[in-house]
């Protein structure tokens, strides 16, 4: 029971609330969704392209023994010297290159695409790509180009170039494998891109390793390149580290766009941990890459299935009803992607990752259950 001095009943502050969201929130950003993510537990989890695989039980102890030394009661070092170090050590980084850290490579293309949104700046990308490319651009207040792949998700250069010419981007990404489609871009398209690019070209090389090839070590060849890779897509996706490396003109600006002390300090500890011990992640990556092809054939040989060549480690699967498929992959405990209705290209797609055998042999048992 209110009296004179009571608070406003809760409805109607919360009506009061809105009302003032509608007021004061960008109208695009009240338009839009929050990204979605499920993580339900006792599910095969073939959504969200991670490495199936746990690390080692030795390699762990390690990992824990680095974390319960950490003085988590500190701020972490600001630039994450040690993990740079360790990145320099694992990686084919050419001598002279800039590293910036981003709490995931999410993080980067927000400081990326930040740094850039001067008034009248245009982002262009290849589409359909991944998505925070158009959501960090929007968030920025920048105009989002998305030029068509062609039908069987491959690079339309002509039109890229084309529109390249006609927009004069800030901003190109170029996601190489692409997601959702798994297909990488031939170096050469890339190269012609660089040459006609009037600002910066960051490749994003999330899925690099499943794909075998790389511009890392030549990220210093073209005065508009910057190269952008995770830590996620290799077994680390709880850690939570992505890197871009190029020239230092390029990275300089981008560290005065990153928040202090953004790499927490169990993810400094821990990286060059597992870091050092590249020869376990490199097999599971040989393991996920085997997979792949045996999943890819299994799916293929269903009636009505089209799967997409991918250099991924995940496979784009169109079948008759992604809908219908969905649903019954979800009856029998396992999660999959729909891309139905998000592009006119993934109509009736589902992205699946790779597995474990088991969970990839599950897969093939509920598909083929029709």
């Amino acid at each position: 029971m209110n009296d004179a001095g009571s608070a406003a009943p809760v409805g109607a502050v919360a009506a009061q609330a809105a009302a003032r969201v509608a007021a004061t929130i960008r109208d695009e950003i009240r338009a839009t969704s929050s990204y979605a993510t499920a993580k339900p537990s006792g599910m095969i989890e073939l959504h969200a392209n991670e490495n199936p695989w746990p690390l080692p039980a030795a390699l762990r102890a390690e990992l824990a023994a680095a974390v319960a030394e950490t003085a988590v009661n500190r701020y972490p070092e600001g630039a994450g010297d040690r993990v740079r170090e360790a990145l320099a050590r694992a990686l084919p980084l050419p001598e002279g290159a800039a590293v910036v850290l981003g709490n995931g490579s999410d993080e980067l293309i927000q400081i990326v695409t930040s740094a850039i949104a001067r008034p009248g700046a245009t982002v262009l990308a290849p589409d359909p790509t991944f998505v925070m490319y158009r959501i960090y651009a929007m968030l920025a207040g920048v105009r989002y180009v998305p030029v068509p792949l062609r039908a069987d998700f491959t690079l339309d250069e002509e039109a890229l170039a084309a529109a390249i010419a006609r927009e004069r981007p800030a901003l190109v990404w170029l996601a190489t494998p692409n997601n959702p489609t798994g297909r990488a871009l031939p170096l050469a398209s890339i190269e012609r891109i660089l040459a006609l690019a009037p600002g910066l070209v960051v490749v994003d090389e999330a899925y690099a390793e499943f794909a075998g090839t790389s511009l890392l070590p030549r990220a210093l060849e073209f005065p508009n390149l910057v190269v952008m890779r995770t830590l996620s897509k290799i077994g680390l996706a709880g850690v939570r580290l992505g890197y871009a490396v190029g020239q230092p003109a390029w990275i300089a600006e981008f560290d005065k766009v990153r928040s202090p002390y953004n790499v927490n300090a169990l993810t400094q500890a821990a990286v060059p941990v597992v870091l050092g011990a590249a020869e376990v992640l490199e097999a599971q990556v040989a393991r996920i890459r085997a997979e792949r092809s045996r999943l890819a054939a299994a799916l293929a040989a269903m009636p009505g299935v089209r799967v997409t060549p991918s250099d991924a480690n995940f496979l784009l699967v169109r079948v008759p009803d992604a809908g219908a498929a969905q649903a019954r992959l979800h009856a029998a405990g396992i999660l999959v992607k729909n891309l139905d209705g998000g592009h006119p290209l993934t109509s009736n797609c589902l992205r699946i990752t790779v597995g474990t055998p088991s969970e990839n042999d599950a897969l093939i048992r509920a598909l083929a259950s029709t």
